[in-house]
Parts: C-alpha cells; structure tokens; sequence
C-alpha cells in the first residue's frame, strides 16, 4: 500500500503524469510485482502493420485499415461484354416546332400573368419573325464499377476463421458480385474469402491491458478538491480524508484497462475487406446558338427526347444536324474511355439528345419592334422588352 505522504513526497505536482516510484522514464506495476510492460497507448493502431500481413497474390501492397484503400483495375479492358451494332447511318431526326398561333397564347398568359404588365400588346401585335432556336443537350453516362481493398481486424473471439491457406484467396475481380440497379451509384464491402488469419495485437503487444493513461499505472490520482495539499483551512480535505490523493476512476486503482483494440482478447482476426463501388458518371453538353437568351432558365422547364442509346459501348454520333452535338459525342466517349477504362470497369454506357425548344419572336406593336422567347415543352415566355408597364407598390 502507498501511504498518502509517500506518495505527495515522491510525485510532487507532478502527480499522475509519471510514474511516482519508477520515475519519468520508465513504468511501474502498481501491486510491486516488478517492471510494467504494457503499453501506455491503447488506440496506436487499428490493425497490426500491413508489412505484418500475409503477402496475398493481387493484394500485394495494400494498407491497413484507416489508411485507404487500394485500387485493383481491371486485369484486362475491354472486359464485360461485346460492343453492339452502330444506330443506323441514317436516322429521321424528327426536330418539333411550336405555331405562331401557340407564341401568342403563351405571350398572352404571360403578360396575364404579370401585376405590372398590360396584356394589349401580346393581344394586338403584328409578328415580324420567328426563329426557332432550338438547344440540344447531350448526355453521355458511363456506368463504372471500381474496386478498392485494405487490411482489417476485429477482436478475435476464438471463433472459426476462413483462414488463408485453406485454400486459393480469390483475385480482386474473380469475387462474383451482383450489379445494382444501371446508372445508379451503389457501394458493397466484401470480406475477401480466405484471406483471414488470427496476429497479436500490436496495440497492447498481446497482453489485453494498456497502461491507465489518466494516472499513468500508478493507480491513484491526485485528489480534484484540495489538487494533493491534504488540507482546506487547516483541515483535513473532505475529500480524500487528508490523504491527498484517490484511487483513479478509470481503472478503478488497477492501473491498468483494457486494450481497446482487442477489447482485450490479446489477438486480433485480419482479413482483406473489397469495397466495391458502382458510380454513375456524367457528361452533359448544352448546345449554345448565341440567341441572347439565358440559358440557366433551362432548368425551370423540361425538353423532349430526341434519341437514345444504351449498350456495353456507345458509338459516337455522327448524323445529327447540328454538327456541335456530334463533336461533343465524340469527345465525351474519347475522355470517359481514357479517365475511366484503366482504373475501373465500365460497365453499360448511355448517351441521350434531349431537344429544349427555344423559339425568339420578333413583333411590333405601335411602330415599335419587340422580342421575346418562348422555351421548353411548357411554352414558358421570356422577355425583359415588354412595351407595356405600369408601376405597381403594394401598401
């Protein structure tokens, strides 16, 4: 037993920090045994170091749990199925067009629609021109699927393991997985078969305790009340009855707790943890004629479908009348190819025209000539030269 004086005279202030009988340099074991030789650090690692590690055929060089995972490409691209037959060279490109008749009743219900806006314009105008100015987006979606591993370990339980050498450990892209739903991000972990295997624990060395880091292993604390004097007002602390110290609340006076890695079974069960990782990768292209038109109000409305195609590998386009949505075909399929076919496997590929029609009216009313916009499959109206305003305040 320590006696409160001993214990005040050989720590000092310092009491807590260091070991009180074996100094700053060294622990000691607080029932007198002799040397304390368990780590003071409970949490100094996940699992034990990946050069520890069983050496795996495909997972060579791969981390520890917490440090990242490695990618594992692909052993071969391309590798999930054959390219399909080209569209046909000669596509009807059917390309929609709203009627004077339809400009006007949306420029109508648009002036309706406006407190500051009288709607005698829109009715008796006199068209000058109509320009359909129809915008295209193309789409191109590349559906990946990426693999990536590292080193885990949980306590070890005494329970049967899939251990390593049972058997061949499967390579990274043998482990059969089941694809989710197409074109939609999804993750699965996968514990790789037969990689298992039963190490020490680093953190602890194998013996299940850690130094208590609160009091350092000497068991004992100084007291919060009276911080080691024994004494308040010339009495003794009501706290520790004079003593000066108390026996440390985290390791209830043992001076030591329980490896929180192992939760103290001494070992820990490793094994290679797959992440695999499906993601949706998209290119869009808006088409822009320069019209003066805003084109961020294209998101307010939506266009209608002009072509699809879905297969392992898309073809880049190369009929469509505007000759810009061709070229970024082609450009998009040659990037997402290079970015992503060495890393991962794609999967399915699609690519979209959606037409947004955008059409500019030129009109005159009073001898004066106007314009405006009429855009998307709801025939929304834009203008910021409407002739007939009137200042509205609300009391």
């Amino acid at each position: 037993m320590f006696s409160g004086s001993s214990l005040r005279n050989a720590s000092g202030p310092n009491f807590g920090s260091t070991s009180p009988l074996l100094g700053a340099d060294c622990f000691g074991d607080p029932d007198g045994s002799g040397p304390y030789p368990y780590p003071i650090d409970g949490n100094a690692a996940s699992a034990p170091p990946s050069h520890l590690m069983d050496n795996i055929t495909g997972y060579e060089g791969i981390s520890a749990g917490g440090e990242g995972g490695k990618c594992l490409p692909p052993p071969s691209y391309p590798g999930s199925g054959p390219r399909e037959a080209a569209p046909p060279p000669n596509i009807h490109w059917s390309i929609p067009s709203i009627t004077e008749d339809i400009a006007k009743q949306a420029f109508i219900q648009f002036a309706e629609s406006k407190c500051c806006y009288r709607s005698t314009p829109a009715k008796e105008m006199l068209f000058h021109d109509f320009h359909p100015v129809s915008t295209y987006r193309y789409r191109l979606e590349t559906f990946t699927e990426s693999r990536t591993s590292e080193w885990k370990s949980v306590p070890y339980n005494g329970e049967v393991i899939d251990a390593y050498g049972s058997g061949r450990v499967p390579l990274p892209w043998d482990i059969p997985v089941t694809v989710p739903a197409m074109f939609k991000d999804a993750n699965q972990t996968i514990k790789v078969p037969r990689s298992s295997s039963v190490k020490p624990c680093e953190s602890c060395l194998g013996l299940g305790q850690n130094i208590c880091k609160k009091c350092n292993g000497a068991g004992r604390v100084l007291c919060m009340v009276c911080n080691g004097s024994r004494y308040l007002r010339s009495e003794p602390c009501f706290q520790c009855h004079g003593i000066g110290n108390a026996s440390c609340s985290t390791c209830h006076g043992q001076g030591r707790t329980a490896c929180t890695v192992c939760n103290g079974r001494r070992q820990l069960l490793c094994f290679i943890e797959m992440k695999v990782t499906w993601k949706n990768n998209i290119h869009e292209y808006l088409s822009d004629k320069n019209s003066g038109f805003p084109t961020e109000l294209f998101a307010e409305v939506t266009g209608k479908q002009l072509f699809t195609d879905e297969q392992f590998m898309v073809y880049p386009l190369m009929t469509f009348p505007d000759a810009s949505i061709n070229q970024a075909s082609q450009i998009a399929i040659q990037q997402h190819q290079a970015q992503f076919a060495s890393a991962s496997r794609i999967v399915r590929q699609r690519h979209t025209i959606e037409l947004i029609p955008l059409t500019k009216v030129e009109y005159a009313w009073k001898d004066k000539s106007h314009f405006y916009f009429v855009y998307g499959m709801e025939n929304q109206v834009f203008t910021d030269d409407y002739p007939a305003k009137c200042c509205c305040s609300v009391m």
